[in-house]
């Protein structure tokens, strides 16, 4: 179906933003926010997806799917009189929603996978971390522009088994571009909220790990704060991360004890002009002599 890209916010869509778009509208140097109209999905291909992938939806997403197969939203910011595109919130639609781990990167035979990628050495500092091989199934949420990727994960009970997860176990995870897991939430729903109140800034993902974000994408947060029960301690890092100079303690005046130099007698200067042209000419005199010898 047709995606129609909508400027005007229809108040249904106002509930499924959380009203963020007239906050984002009235920020300053906010040029533009744009909502993806999309359809919602038909329950034949809920279905289809769960029967191809051996596995139920959890109940939350299920019902966000049945009213909006997918979410996107951009706002831009305007510099030098030309818009920048700066936030950015997707949740990929039923058809996207693709598996990790199971297929090869490459098409040559014997290729490496995932899987072999797989490291069990931080299982002591994250248990029950997702796992590319059969003891978890990975799908792809949110591609977050290439800075990660947002997943859903289900925990299987047993490596290997392929059945019909009747009750899904089901988590939100990131993985970031050095295939480390971070833990987000437990449900898709408290996902949303998150990625909603936190306004799709650039890599605001990276903020739930131990690296947290860039420097550059810092100076949009505090710019752009997120709404988030995190705020106070975002406002705390701030002054570790935003560069403030205070002129008056940088160019504040010290005072400091004068130090008084003793200065020789000085000579007359006309007794120093002379002196000096007297030993000039003896030089020169000296010079002489010497050619003539």
């Amino acid at each position: 179906m047709e995606e129609k890209p909508s400027t005007s916010i229809k108040p249904y869509q106002d509930k499924l933003t959380l009203g963020v778009t007239r906050i984002l509208e009235t920020s300053p140097g906010v040029a533009e926010v744009t909502f993806v109209e999309k359809e919602p999905a038909e329950r034949h291909t809920i279905i289809s997806w769960e029967q191809k992938n051996s596995c139920i939806l959890p109940e939350d997403l299920k019902n966000f799917y049945l009213m909006t197969n997918g979410f996107q939203m951009s706002w831009s910011v305007k510099t030098n009189d030309n818009p920048m595109p700066l936030g950015s919130m997707v949740i990929n639609s039923i058809a996207n929603l693709c598996r990790l781990g199971g297929s090869s990167m490459y098409t040559l035979p014997n290729a490496p996978t995932l899987a072999d990628l797989e490291d069990d050495t931080d299982e002591e500092d994250k248990p029950g971390k997702p796992h590319f091989d059969s003891r978890s199934l990975i799908f792809e949420l949110d591609p977050c522009n290439g800075n990660g990727k947002v997943c859903l994960v289900y925990k299987q009970a047993k490596p290997g088994r392929a059945e019909k997860i009747v009750s899904p176990d089901t988590e939100i995870w990131f993985l970031d571009r050095a295939l480390y897991w971070h833990f987000l939430t437990k449900t898709f729903t408290a996902y949303y909220r998150l990625l909603i109140t936190h306004l799709g800034l650039p890599q605001w993902q990276y903020a739930f790990t131990s690296y947290g974000v860039s420097p550059q994408a810092k100076q949009w947060f505090n710019m752009y704060k997120p709404i988030t029960i995190n705020t106070a301690l975002l406002s705390e890092e701030a002054d570790c991360f935003v560069n403030k100079l205070d002129p008056n303690k940088v160019f504040k005046s010290k005072n400091k004890t004068p130090v008084i130099k003793k200065k020789s007698p000085s000579q007359p200067a006309g007794s120093q002009k002379s002196h000096t042209s007297m030993t000039s000419s003896k030089t020169s005199s000296l010079a002489g002599n010497s050619s003539r010898k």
